[in-house]
């Protein structure tokens, strides 16, 4: 498995700048370990007038079959001798993509300390690639790589046997492209495109494939006219993280059309997706209501149990005395957002030394969830089957026991100002109930005598004389010692 990365220069522009680029020696013939095999990184030439810089992927068929532990392409137990005779050594595929982002990480991000200027400017770039699977034909090729600035894209068929025309072509092309880009650009199409042109992955598909794709396809996916395709096929046609994928285009598309940064839209997006109460502004009262018990309890370290996508924790952030911050959830995809939305990577040291996110369930016992002044379980506790609450009880006043624990619910009285909620129905598909202000305040009452907190009820949103607020909260405090005595 084999490629070539060229460009020309001058003794003024060296073309050797391209080591430095990639940050491989062109001295050097170096080897790197894979998850399928070794890469090789060496330099057939190396002038300042050209310099060619070669990746040679060597893959173990055998290790890749053992891996695989008979799934997928590759481990298919379909034929016994196909899955250690076929083409995975030798053209380039979802292993080469691989491949490049381990050897040159760096590269793909535009990073070089040396030459920062450099990896800023279009280069004069050839590439070729002598074996390439590509289900759709030279056609697709073209069709893919044409709108992304190359100037020549000569995607050539490979004949299955040039002793005999008369059995055609194969399904290989051999790849040349030419143009003048930023290598870390360049890197990137390649990264993305290999594995959709063989139209197949050799490892799991997993939901960390949707941002690793809108990372490469940053500044050219959402535009590109087979953006559909490039999206189904590199996510191996899994509906769910295509359409995840599909939804996060869409918003960069919208943040470019009207100037703005993709997080402001995709706040604003999931401000109306994600609230499960209409009006929307219903949302933003209860995170102003649970702030405004934080200050008054004079909390500094907060426990966002059950954080979701991370509305709170990001306006938490906002407030200064808000010092150490943590965000709980038992999904993964969850935190993965939330992490996005709070600009975690971009986040300076000392904001980011205020926040963290871990996963976890709410109905087991955490060390971790120990010492701090207050929890807050905003509209959590109604997606747990009723069995499970007294798990979650012992877990946060039991074990973890803060300072102060806030709790807010929907008031299942109130639906019945819900014009668009059909009778009967709860808010949200996943909930598991829904509490009367009675039911509400005798569990929460319940708790504080076996746990020893006290109990406030707070109304929030508009407080309805008749079915009272649509969200209720309590607000519980840890009783002193004195306090318990007397009690």
């Amino acid at each position: 498995m084999f490629l070539t990365i060229s460009t020309t220069g001058s003794p003024q522009r060296p073309a050797t700048d391209l080591g430095f680029l990639l940050h491989k020696h062109p001295d050097k013939a170096q080897a790197f370990s894979t998850s399928h095999g070794t890469a090789h990184v060496f330099y057939p030439e190396a002038s300042a007038e050209r310099c060619t810089a070669a990746l040679l992927l060597e893959v173990d068929p055998v290790a890749l079959v053992r891996r695989g532990k008979g799934k997928g392409r590759g481990g298919a137990p379909d034929s016994a001798l196909a899955q250690y005779v076929n083409d995975r050594p030798y053209a380039a595929s979802s292993l080469m993509s691989v491949a490049l982002s381990t050897v040159f990480k760096s590269a793909l991000r535009g990073v070089c300390q040396a030459l920062p200027g450099r990896a800023d400017e279009p280069l004069p770039l050839r590439i070729e690639v002598p074996a390439l699977p590509a289900r759709g034909g030279a056609d697709l090729v073209r069709a893919l790589f044409g709108p992304l600035g190359w100037t020549s894209v000569d995607a050539e068929p490979v004949p299955l046997d040039e002793r005999f025309p008369q059995w055609g072509d194969s399904r290989y092309i051999r790849l040349v492209l030419e143009g003048e880009l930023r290598l870390a650009d360049a890197l990137r199409h390649l990264y993305v495109l290999l594995p959709v042109l063989d139209d197949a992955k050799h490892y799991w598909v997993a939901p960390d494939e949707v941002d690793k794709l809108l990372r490469a396809g940053e500044g050219w996916l959402a535009d590109h006219p087979e953006h559909k395709l490039i999206t189904s096929r590199y996510l191996s046609r899994r509906w769910g993280l295509t359409r995840e994928a599909m939804e996060r285009l869409e918003l960069v598309r919208l943040a470019e059309a009207d100037d703005l940064d993709v997080e402001d839209v995709d706040n604003a997006v999931d401000e109306m997706t994600d609230t499960e109460e209409k009006p929307v502004p219903l949302a933003e009262q209860r995170r102003e209501a649970i702030l405004a018990a934080l200050r008054k309890a004079g909390a500094s370290k907060v426990l966002d149990l059950g954080c979701g996508q991370g509305q709170l924790v990001q306006a938490l952030l906002k407030d200064v005395r808000f010092t150490d911050i943590v965000g709980v959830d038992v999904s993964v995809r969850a935190l993965t957002v939330a992490a996005r939305r709070l600009r975690l990577e971009r986040m300076g040291e000392r904001q980011a030394g205020r926040v963290n996110l871990l996963q976890g369930s709410l109905t087991y016992t955490d060390k971790r969830l120990t010492g701090y002044d207050a929890a807050v379980l905003s509209e959590v506790i109604e997606h747990l089957d009723l069995p499970r609450l007294p798990a979650l009880e012992y877990a946060v006043f039991g074990s973890a026991r803060p300072t102060t624990v806030i709790v807010t619910t929907p008031n299942v009285e109130y639906n019945v100002r819900w014009e668009t909620l059909p009778a009967g129905h709860v808010r949200h598909g996943d909930h598991r109930f829904e509490w009367t202000r009675e039911e509400f305040r005798g569990w929460a009452r319940g708790v504080g005598e076996r746990h020893g907190y006290g109990v406030e009820f707070v109304p929030v949103g508009p407080d309805d004389p008749e079915v009272g607020p649509p969200t209720q909260m309590a607000v519980f405090t840890l009783a002193t010692a004195d306090e318990e005595k007397a009690a």
